[in-house]
């Protein structure tokens, strides 16, 4: 196709002049640096110095100064065209080295796609002078050869040259002027410390540059031919860390490439020459790439709706159940101060959000990639947090009354401490939110982190405001709490009671500290799990105990605490076979092993402090049907465990648009599908309907 372009474009060329379009070319130039004026542009050598040492190097710079919208081609010309050439005749003891192209731009030609030049350019060409040449002028000689075009082109030729005296002691010149920024545009190697890799699919070519920044902007041009469909649109996906390019295939190429060459430009002053292996494969599209211009605003409406579903997840009910207890004991209170109150719980919030965001935005900027519950992969922190929980079910328990005024229950909400209390509150319920994603909220937060900053924040505030309005509404309407039953005794044993699933979270916690220091593999170590198991026997005979004190001497509290007590008991004891379906450790490599041999992919990221995850995985994937549709469409299931941080699955995630756990995928068995992301909250309905349409289209 290529070559074809080209034939047409001489043709044209050959047609419009009358007569062969090489027997009317004009050389112009006498041997000299020129400038040389020919056909819509202008043509020199330019040097820094006329001198050069025996052993020593002189950049030399081949100039274009070109009329408006014309111009010359890079080293791949793209659709049609040839890149400019130049032939030196020089002295014995002179060598030149090959001709560099700065960063190209695309140059669109009807329904073609050239790579090149406009207004003007420079290429650098590096002169070396032997150790042993004789001083003495000496001339290069050079002839060079061009193509310039717009709606038509016309080849063109010059003869110029240079004149130099080899001197002994020169000291070499810095190039300046349009030579510098010649040489500053020639494009390198990537940093050491960036990642460049390539997967081809049936249609594209899936490029990954990981720079260790969030890029927004990218072109890749190929140095070889017939590689790419180069007037094909070619999509950007920002990474946190990197970029990502979908790039189209050319329709000539049959058989992918063993390894793809060429430049990646990320701005007009920055590009990277990079190659690297094709890896036949496919990677589904991210939503940010799906998603239009309207993208943010939709982000930021399902982190706000997401933010209020979160207060309904075990792990913050609790805590608004409890600021709601506070709301019913102080409903004479003056509305203005229930309002403040219910700001300042915003604001906690609101502030919490925000400091985890800049945690993220920071961990981005060093070139680390995390995501939502980053925090919880660190075992000092989840030691902290389930010490807090505990200390606070105690205070709920009855122990102590000190727990009850950093939350506001039971205090006075006209005090000072009150509102500190609200505010601390706000900040609980946030830290407390972080294990558990509510639906709606990874497509959010997953597009967030891949954005700019402004709009990271936005999503994030979006999310904290959508965790604080329940609240706030009760604040500013307490009417709404006449619905709740009237002050009494009841509020007591309710508020013992609630210190139950916060003594559970604590259980929880303690499982997932196990888990961390459990080695990297941490789901499904049974040493962790058989003393969780006995953790959870010993909360159930407390809440027996609890029972017999709250109601002494009563036949009907004796036999609901032995019932409770016998199944406490069954907890630890009762050890049923596992009859599930046997999962893999995720790995890029197990994945694509799975697709080769065209199996059907279910792919469950996970982690033991996800809450999420847990009733998920215990309710929805281990249950008869599920496991019966898996055994059934031989599904190949891979469990990728983020309870520890792991670059690969952090990787894999924001390729799906996703930058938390839970996340589920499934990957059909025909290589050319896309991938099937399912939502953060699964029912069986939704897993057995999702694997009918993937694995049963």
């Amino acid at each position: 196709m290529r070559r074809l372009s080209t034939l047409l474009l001489f043709a044209v060329c050959a047609l419009l002049f009358g007569v062969s379009a090489r027997a009317q070319i004009e050389v112009v130039g006498d041997g000299g640096p020129g400038p040389a004026t020919a056909q819509h542009l202008r043509v020199a050598l330019i040097a820094p110095s006329s001198s050069v040492a025996p052993g020593g190097t002189l950049q030399v710079g081949l100039q274009f100064r070109l009329d408006d919208h014309w111009h010359v081609y890079w080293v791949n010309a793209g659709d049609s065209g040839e890149p400019p050439k130049i032939t030196w005749a020089l002295p014995k003891d002179i060598t030149a080295g090959p001709m560099q192209f700065p960063i190209p731009t695309r140059l669109p030609l009807g329904p073609l796609m050239d790579f090149g030049y406009e207004n003007g350019v420079v290429f650098p060409i590096k002169f070396v002078a032997s150790p042993y040449a004789r001083p003495g002028p000496v001339h290069l000689d050079a002839k060079i050869d061009w193509l310039v075009c717009r709606e038509v082109c016309i080849p063109g030729k010059a003869h110029l040259g240079l004149n130099l005296n080899v001197v002994r002691g020169t000291v070499p010149v810095a190039p300046t002027g349009d030579l510098a920024q010649a040489l500053s545009l020639i494009p390198g190697p990537p940093p050491s410390n960036a990642q460049f890799s390539v997967m081809g699919g049936r249609q594209n070519f899936v490029l990954t540059l990981i720079t260790g920044t969030r890029e927004t902007n990218a072109e890749f041009y190929p140095l070889d031919q017939e590689q790419i469909a180069n007037a094909a649109p070619q999509a950007v996906e920002p990474l946190p860390n990197g970029v990502r390019l979908r790039v189209s295939r050319a329709p000539e190429l049959v058989k992918l490439p063993a390894e793809l060459h060429g430049i990646i430009k990320l701005s007009a002053a920055r590009a990277y020459d990079v190659t690297a292996p094709v890896v036949p494969g496919e990677v589904p599209v991210a939503a940010a790439v799906k998603s239009s211009s309207a993208a943010p605003w939709s982000a930021i409406v399902l982190a706000f709706l997401g933010g209020i579903i979160l207060n309904l997840m075990p792990c913050v009910f609790p805590v608004l159940f409890l600021k709601g207890l506070a709301l019913v004991q102080s409903s004479g209170e003056e509305r203005s101060r229930l309002r403040r109150h219910g700001l300042i719980y915003t604001l906690g919030i609101l502030v919490s959000f925000w400091t985890i965001v800049a945690v993220l935005l920071a961990l981005r900027s060093g070139g680390s990639q995390a995501g939502w519950g980053f925090q919880l992969q660190s075992p000092t922190f989840v030691a902290l947090l389930a010490s807090g929980i505990f200390f606070f079910a105690l205070s709920l328990a009855g122990q102590f009354e000190i727990g009850l005024s950093l939350t506001s229950v039971g205090g006075d909400l006209a005090k000072k401490p009150g509102y500190t209390g609200s505010f601390f509150t706000g900040v609980l319920a946030t830290i407390v939110a972080t294990p558990c994603t509510a639906p709606l909220m990874g497509a959010a937060i997953g597009f967030a982190l891949a954005q700019s900053v402004e709009v990271t924040f936005a999503v994030f505030t979006a999310l904290a405001l959508g965790l604080a309005t329940p609240y706030l509404l009760l604040s500013f309407q307490p009417a709404w709490t006449r619905l709740l039953p009237r002050p009494g005794s009841w509020m007591e044993t309710l508020k013992h009671l609630t210190a139950v699933p916060l003594f559970g979270t604590a259980i929880w916690l303690s499982w997932v500290y196990g888990y961390l220091y459990s080695g990297e593999g941490g789901v499904g170590v049974p040493g962790v799990d058989h003393t969780v198991h006995l953790l959870w026997c010993f909360l159930g005979l407390a809440i027996a105990g609890w029972v017999l004190g709250k109601w002494p001497a009563r036949w009907k509290s004796a036999i609901a605490a032995v019932i409770i007590g016998a199944i406490a008991l069954a907890i630890p004891l009762y050890q049923p076979k596992d009859t599930t379906l046997v999962w893999q450790p995720y790995s890029q490599q197990a994945l694509d092993q799975a697709r080769s041999a065209g199996r059907p992919v279910f792919i469950d990221f996970t982690a033991a402090w996800c809450l999420s995850c847990q009733v998920n995985e215990r309710l929805v994937l281990k249950s008869t049907e599920v496991q019966h549709e898996f055994r059934k469409g031989n599904v190949t299931l891979l469990k990728a465990d983020w309870t520890h941080y792991d670059p690969e699955i952090t990787k894999e995630l924001a390729s799906i648009g996703r930058s938390g756990v839970p996340t589920y995928v499934i990957y059909p068995a025909r290589k050319d599908d896309p991938a099937d992301v399912l939502p953060e909250l699964l029912t069986k309905q939704i897993v057995l309907d999702a694997l009918k349409r993937d694995l049963h289209p």
